[in-house]
């Protein structure tokens, strides 16, 4: 369908093909799941308010409902700490638990990527010390000796960073 329109004698056709689509009455605005949501045009759009928060990490409630401190005591891991020299004293005289507030231990615990990023760690640690000793050769004792000293430092940070996460993970599960 054309129209024809008389313009100073000289007839001109308009296809309405080439017309510009008409401005719809709406806008649609898509969130981050994929879901729409629709505003009035002129009118003004979701409002800035408070951030929907994720329901808090609550750790030492959990570390109740676990029992932890029952079963390491119960394993005798608070003795040998004690053996060694770390106390609740001790931890208290070196300032540990303000240190660890400082650089966000316990906000990192409350975090729900934590796990997932110390479990990533431990599989990079975990594959970096078998990919040393296949790439570093073996001509000279240093290079041993490097080898050994990673493959031992790999295997140690990709066990603890793999029982972190299962830790953290177990931590911030709730019932």
């Amino acid at each position: 369908m054309a129209t024809v329109a008389i313009v100073n004698s000289v007839p001109v056709v308009r296809s309405l093909a080439a017309q510009k689509p008409i401005r719809s009455a709406t806008k649609t605005i898509v969130s981050r799941r994929g879901t729409g949501t629709v505003f009035p045009l002129g009118k003004p759009g979701p409002r800035e308010g408070a951030p929907v928060l994720t329901p808090s990490v609550k750790l030492l409630t959990r570390v109740e409902e676990l029992r932890l401190l029952s079963k390491a005591e119960k394993a005798g891991l608070l003795t040998a700490a004690e053996k060694f020299g770390l106390s609740l004293s001790t931890i208290e005289k070196l300032g540990l638990l303000s240190k660890a507030e400082e650089l966000g231990v316990l906000s990192a615990a409350a975090d729900p990527g934590t796990p997932s990023i110390l479990y990533t760690l431990s599989l990079f640690l975990l594959t970096l010390g078998p990919i040393c000793v296949y790439i570093v050769p073996e001509d000279y004792s240093w290079e041993v000796a490097l080898q050994t000293i990673i493959a031992v430092l790999s295997v140690i940070g990709g066990s603890s960073a793999f029982a972190a996460s299962s830790l953290v993970s177990t931590l911030q599960k709730s019932n």
